[in-house]
């Protein structure tokens, strides 16, 4: 339970120092059999970073100005993405790499790296910004980073191949973890670091989100096309929305009244509204949208990552896209 990284290749160290982890990996990703994109947006709204897993690289857009500001290479499979210390900088999980990567906002360079071993994937910064919870696919574990110390402190065991869904709740309590294999949430408590409850019942689970009163769980379902709609104190689905072909996206507004299902193979989103757990709505032209989408902080719009690394901008009232930026832009 206590051993920073369980599990990892002889060779592999636990560091906070930059250098670069000197570990050499094929030109073939350590899981590239499973594909995923990710998208994280500042605080101030003024930069998205984003990746898709089949690319060695990702991008940062200013989305002032509506251009590319930099590409970084340099990575296999990056996994996600998240911001902390109030935006200056942000972190890239890489599964092949196995490591964390930090970069400061202001010249995009390389400013830390850590090894959390191979397989890391989703990524989940606690409320008091202190704190990062790192899913691992490969070791079927969720390792907890003190951010300050830049150190790897503990592993939580018992999970199933968890991927990218992992979600912590308002009050920082819960971390609800997906588990791909077994198709279940697992939940971990803060406190005492250990798992106190599984829910069962999804097929091929994607993307959570949790109500900000902590009640409620939304889940997508690839598998049966729907919304899952978990009470969580009773650990049951209590409804089930049924929205377009594969949805991978589950985001909920920053007031909890919508709820953005992505569709990747209808190229859509279904918003529902979380009253009634209706369908109220369908957005059209995005391009494979799955788990990548994001709300600004005022709710008027939202951010929908496409197949391409385009980045697609939601008039949430209006119901539409307004701009999308591209790398050529």
């Amino acid at each position: 339970m206590t051993h920073p990284n369980p599990g990892a290749p002889v060779g592999w160290a636990v560091t906070s120092s930059s250098s670069t982890v000197k570990k050499t990996v094929e030109e073939k990703g350590f899981d590239d059999n499973i594909t995923n994109n990710s998208l994280a947006i500042s605080p101030d709204e003024k930069l998205a970073v984003v990746s898709d897993s089949r690319e060695k690289s990702i991008r940062v857009f200013d989305l002032v100005k509506g251009t590319l500001r930099k590409e970084i290479d340099g990575f296999i499979t990056p996994r996600n993405t998240v911001f902390i210390n109030d935006g200056s900088e942000f972190v890239v999980s890489d599964s092949t790499l196995g490591t964390l990567r930090f970069y400061d906002v202001n010249n995009l360079t390389l400013k830390d790296e850590i090894v959390v071993g191979p397989g890391a994937f989703g990524t989940a910064i606690s409320p008091d910004k202190e704190t990062l919870y790192v899913n691992n696919q490969a070791h079927s574990s969720v390792t907890i980073v003190d951010l300050e110390r830049r150190k790897p402190t503990e592993v939580i065991t018992g999970f199933a191949q968890p991927r990218q869904g992992i979600v912590i709740s308002h009050d920082g309590r819960y971390v609800f973890v997906t588990n791909f294999k077994g198709d279940k949430v697992s939940v971990i408590d803060t406190e005492t670091k250990s798992i106190v409850r599984e829910i069962t019942g999804f097929s091929m689970i994607r993307a959570i989100s949790v109500a900000a009163d902590g009640r409620t769980l939304y889940a997508a379902n690839s598998g049966r096309d729907s919304i899952s709609v978990v009470n969580i104190s009773k650990g049951e689905i209590t409804n089930e929305i049924k929205v377009g072909r594969e949805p991978y996206g589950a985001a909920l507004s920053p007031d909890g009244k919508l709820l953005f299902a992505s569709s990747k193979l209808d190229n859509r989103i279904d918003v529902i509204n979380t009253l009634d757990n209706r369908v109220i709505e369908t957005i059209k032209g995005f391009t494979e949208p799955r788990q990548a989408i994001i709300f600004s902080h005022d709710g008027s719009r939202a951010y929908v990552l496409n197949r391409d690394l385009s980045l697609s901008r939601v008039d949430v009232k209006a119901g539409m896209i307004t701009d999308t930026f591209r790398a050529n832009k």
